[in-house]
């Protein structure tokens, strides 16, 4: 059974070797999240250590998939930082480890993230992805639309220029947004 776990900054370093291990089978695999091939383990896990202070400051919430055997799969929710924006935030990093895709985690892992966000009062949400990718079918299928994509965004692992597509969902209310924008003093 995988449990789905919100890290803290120290759980973050605590499990830094095993989701850079996550981070570099996943980029080594060929997809894209933001780094290049071949990535070390050692610089993956220098990485995740450096999130640790972004999630005990609240900018970013990373939750973990562990099964019995170690880390299987993980996603973040970064928080937007100006006030006028508050009521968004992004997805980021969803991974899942090779051998427990196809099972169902990576949409557990979003829909963690999605109801964790609207619990949180934030309404909307954002991600890209690179177009074409596998993980453009996940997206759809768990209600994200499409909003736009933009050629040669980002380089993929092997250095290839790629387009990026970009997904929105709305998940919380308009008078929760309303109501917290009134109230200067609520932080997220």
């Amino acid at each position: 059974m995988t449990e789905i776990f919100l890290a803290s900054g120290p759980e973050l370093v605590t499990y830094a070797d095993e989701l850079a291990a996550l981070l570099v089978d996943t980029v080594n695999g060929g997809s894209s999240v933001g780094f290049l091939a071949p990535l070390g383990r050692d610089v993956a896990a220098a990485w995740w250590r450096e999130r640790a202070g972004a999630v005990d400051a609240g900018h970013l919430q990373v939750w973990i998939a562990r099964d019995a055997e170690r880390v299987a799969g993980t996603i973040g929710l970064v928080r937007a930082p100006l006030p006028n924006a508050r009521h968004r935030a992004e997805v980021a990093k969803l991974m899942v480890r090779p051998s427990a895709r196809g099972q169902g985690l990576g949409r557990s892992l979003l829909a963690t993230a999605e109801q964790s966000a609207a619990d949180a009062r934030v309404r909307l949400l954002v991600l890209d992805t690179e177009s074409g990718s596998p993980a453009e079918q996940l997206y759809r299928s768990a209600g994200w639309t499409e909003c736009g994509w933009i050629p040669d965004y980002a380089v993929d692992p092997a250095g290839t220029l790629k387009p990026t597509t970009f997904y929105y969902k709305a998940v919380g209310s308009a008078q929760e947004t309303s109501d917290r924008s009134a109230s200067p003093s609520t932080s997220l």
